[in-house]
């Protein structure tokens, strides 16, 4: 049973404090070596998401009514998504030191998933949770618990923001006309 906090609601997590160099760079080599296994990294986070919170599938047409993790894993449709996230924390990773194109990436995803896809803000929190889980597992030898620590903060700032341009374009008032 999965667990729905305030469902609806804007969650407000306090702002993490901005990253520092050090790291930054660990977050940066870390990635560099996830990203050279890019497709299968981002397929093992999505199948990951979609198996612990199953009602993160209803946003996927294409998708949503396959039950098997291995069927998943062979969809065209989620490698293809996998992909396009993967390819979103790239640019987020590459660009840690530019925080006006961090903020303008993470408005497009923010306004594309609250007004487009109608995507619950709390799912950001999930797929955050499933980042650090898959990356710890798979990436063992560069996601030390240092490392680890950089990328929650990291996540945690992505999240914040992400809130931050749900309740600019009004989601609650968007999720309440749609009731």
């Amino acid at each position: 049973m999965e667990r729905m906090q305030g469902e609806g609601e804007v969650d407000h997590l306090e702002r993490p404090s901005p990253l520092t160099d050090k790291e930054r760079v660990m977050i940066q080599d870390s990635w560099a070596k996830v990203y050279e296994n890019c497709d299968d990294a981002g397929v093992a986070i999505l199948v990951r998401l979609f198996v612990n919170f199953p009602s993160s599938k209803q946003f996927f047409s294409q998708f949503k009514h396959i039950e098997e993790p291995e069927e998943l894993e062979r969809s065209a449709q989620l490698r293809k998504h996998a992909h396009r996230v993967m390819n979103a924390i790239n640019t987020l990773v590459e660009n840690l030191d530019n925080s006006d194109k961090l903020a303008s990436v993470l408005k497009l995803v923010g306004k594309a998933h609250a007004l487009r896809h109608k995507v619950e803000p709390v799912y950001f929190k999930f797929l955050s949770g499933v980042i650090l889980e898959v990356l710890g597992e798979e990436f063992s030898e560069v996601v030390t618990p240092e490392v680890a620590a950089a990328w929650t903060k990291l996540l945690a700032t992505v999240y914040c923001s992400i809130t931050a341009v749900y309740e600019e374009v009004g989601w609650a008032k968007i999720k309440s006309s749609d009731e």
